[in-house]
């Protein structure tokens, strides 16, 4: 893949990007964005456009300059490459972020889609492994990724550790017992009770080898929350009634179906340590009436 390729790939994301937002056309997504991402994205269009059917012509557009390339050796397919440029879109500190996407095909008639996004904190990722012509290494999904963690069993390990609490391979933080300390605080309020069960997504991980012999990896997870009000009680479905399933109707039980999508390092097996999560974006994807 060329420089120009993925200046191609990263110009027909944002041009995507923008007019699916601008017109909050759902059916638009799938044409510059795939797996992990475009569950999440399309999710949150579908429910903007509920709200707002004649679109939103005010939106700001999504724009990219300083872009830069990273492209591993592969063989076969899928094929895919990081591009991260910086955006004109703040965090909450009000720092201008860099966008990390991951683009993927699986065949050399289909367009570059993007399947991951990630910002990182000072928007500084870990430093990549490059060969003597500049490419990266693409770390393997099983057992001879030479990692404490195949990146293949990423999800089902996050999900079990979310569940559970069980097990070392996560390093403390606000996405692993930060995450599951929230929802027990939340778990039983006043009036409302919230189970929680997380599962593995099967979107494909994207994992390339970091300097110290680890891995840059991205991957995904499902979670599903269901929430009981007391007898008598409503639960509104607001802002999400583009997510339903199925007709509305007065509950005061509903289940919400969230895709997340986890950037993370992960140590090489002989150095051991931890698997930190570096960033992680979610949107819920569905709203059932029970």
């Amino acid at each position: 893949m060329s420089k120009a390729e993925g200046a191609k790939a990263l110009q027909q994301f944002t041009d995507g990007f923008n007019k699916a937002n601008r017109q909050l056309a759902p059916q638009l997504n799938p044409s510059f964005e795939g797996g992990a991402l475009l569950a999440i994205d399309q999710a949150g269009i579908k429910a903007a456009h509920a709200l707002r059917p004649q679109g939103n012509p005010g939106f700001t557009a999504l724009e990219f300059k300083d872009a830069h390339f990273t492209v591993p050796q592969q063989k076969g397919w899928p094929k895919y490459f990081v591009a991260d440029a910086a955006s004109n879109r703040k965090n909450a500190a009000g720092q201008y972020t860099r966008w990390f996407l991951v683009f993927s095909r699986n065949a050399i008639d289909e367009k570059w889609r993007a399947v991951y996004l990630a910002t990182f904190p000072g928007n500084k990722a870990p430093e990549l492994k490059t060969d003597q012509d500049g490419y990266a290494e693409a770390v393997p999904a099983g057992a001879d990724s030479g990692l404490t963690v195949a990146p293949g069993k990423l999800s089902r390990s996050y999900a079990n550790y979310l569940n559970t609490g069980k097990g070392s391979t996560f390093a403390s933080g606000r996405d692993t017992d930060g995450w599951r300390a929230r929802r027990a605080k939340d778990a039983n309020r006043p009036g409302v009770r919230i189970m929680w069960e997380d599962t593995a997504a099967n979107y494909p991980p994207v994992a390339l080898r970091t300097k110290d012999g680890g891995a840059l990896v991205f991957f995904s997870s499902i979670y599903h929350q269901q929430q009981t009000r007391s007898a008598g009680a409503t639960i509104p479905v607001g802002d999400l009634k583009g997510l339903l399933e199925g007709p509305p109707k007065k509950t005061n039980r509903m289940l919400y179906t969230t895709v997340s999508g986890q950037t993370v390092t992960v140590p090489a097996k002989s150095a051991g340590g931890k698997v930190a999560v570096l960033n992680r974006i979610e949107a819920k994807t569905s709203v059932r009436p029970l």
